[in-house]
Order: structure tokens, then sequence, then C-alpha cells
């Protein structure tokens, strides 16, 4: 496994990570149905050329299977590929984010509680809630902070 951070963002590797993220969001986030997955879906790319800072993660074969970006000290998206889920990713992922980037904080779908117990497991804590996402719908956000 490699970890790289991202400057040139091709068509072909936003592919590549918006395949990673949709088979992250339906193997997690159990409260979108699959038209409201769709929806997102349309504006992932777009997040993913703009966010300050990309990082993947690619396997052996150089196929990103994770990533995660960065703008300033927030870590602002962090998905993993299903296939890829449970062989400890995420936690190098989110150490290399916290120690080369000084990531500090982030928010999480409350509906997400495997992403909570992961996030509180690499030390972080809620420090405010909302009953909204960013974008107004009814998807209450969690905003931990490294407790350190």
């Amino acid at each position: 496994m490699k970890i790289i951070k991202i400057e040139d963002r091709t068509a072909s590797l936003i592919e590549q990570l918006l395949k990673v993220w949709e088979s992250s969001v339906t193997a997690t986030h159990l409260f979108l149905s699959e038209d409201e997955i769709e929806n997102i879906k349309r504006y992932v790319p777009k997040a993913l050329k703009e966010i300050p800072c990309l990082i993947i993660a690619e396997n052996e074969n150089k196929i990103p299977v994770g990533f995660m970006g960065i703008a300033g000290r927030h870590l602002e998206m962090l998905f993993i590929s299903h296939a890829e889920r449970g062989k400890g990713l995420g936690k190098k992922l989110l150490k290399y984010g916290i120690e080369k980037y000084s990531v500090n904080d982030l928010a999480v779908n409350e509906q997400n509680p495997l992403a909570k117990g992961f996030y509180e497991h690499m030390g972080f804590k809620v420090y405010k809630k909302t009953e909204c996402d960013e974008q107004g719908d009814p998807y209450p956000l969690l905003y931990m902070r490294l407790d350190i």
C-alpha cells in the first residue's frame, strides 16, 4: 500500500476515485437512498478537483483503494473502497493526515456510527452537532476535533 499526495488530477484518476467513493458510501451510508447517492455523486468530481490537498492510497497494482481530502487542518473527506475496509487503511490515511498536515478536526454524519466510532478510536471527540448537513439536508453532523 502506497500513500501519495496527488497534484495532477486527471479525468481517469477522478473516475477511479469516484468508484472508491461510491463503493464506500453504498456500504456505510445506509441512511441514504440510491437516488440520494446518485444525486450526491454528481458533485463528487468537482469536490475532488477543488479540495486543496488530495491524498490517495493505492494498492500494489497502483489502483486507488482509498483517499482523503484536507483543507487547512480540516479533514473534508475520507473514503475507503468497501473491499478494503477493515484492513487498517483508514487508520493509515488518517495518521498520515495528522502527522503530515496537522489534521485536527472533521465532521461526520451522526447516522454513520461506524465512522464516528472510528474517529473516536483515533482520538477525536465531538464538540458540536447540527441537525442538517452542510447542504441543508436533514442529516445531522457531528463536528469532532482531535483531543490532544
